[in-house]
């Protein structure tokens, strides 16, 4: 099953700057751990700044394009993992194992991604 693990950065935390040297050395590490497990199917980190926001607020209306990083302002998906594991528990492990909270405030979000199996049964 795939998980896609989501990281949440305090918007201050990554608003333009390129990342610590021990962070980028500490994912780097952490996403060779991924690969070489085989489960890792991609990893990228976002670039800060780089985002633009669109909205469907009426169903069969225009898509509309809206301001800011997030309705709220204070996160902003810094980067993400995709996953295949054999169990959630699994993708939970891996998703605490992430070497985030020494150098950054922020959070984790762990989604499973829609196979066709859960799709046929709702």
């Amino acid at each position: 099953m795939r998980f896609m693990i989501i990281v949440r950065t305090a918007a201050a935390a990554g608003a333009f700057r390129p990342p610590a040297p021990r962070l980028a050395d500490a994912m780097r590490k952490y996403n060779e751990q991924l690969a070489k497990s085989g489960v890792l199917l991609a990893a990228e980190e976002l670039l800060s700044g780089s985002y633009e926001r669109f909205a469907f607020p009426v169903p069969g209306g225009r898509v509309v394009p809206v301001g800011g990083p997030a309705p709220d302002s204070k996160a902003f998906i810094a980067g993400f993992a995709l996953i295949e594991v054999k169990s959630r528990e699994e993708a939970v492990e891996w998703a605490f194992r992430l070497p985030l909270s020494e150098f950054a405030q922020g959070e984790i979000e762990l989604r499973k991604v829609k196979e066709t199996p859960d799709i046929e049964a709702g």
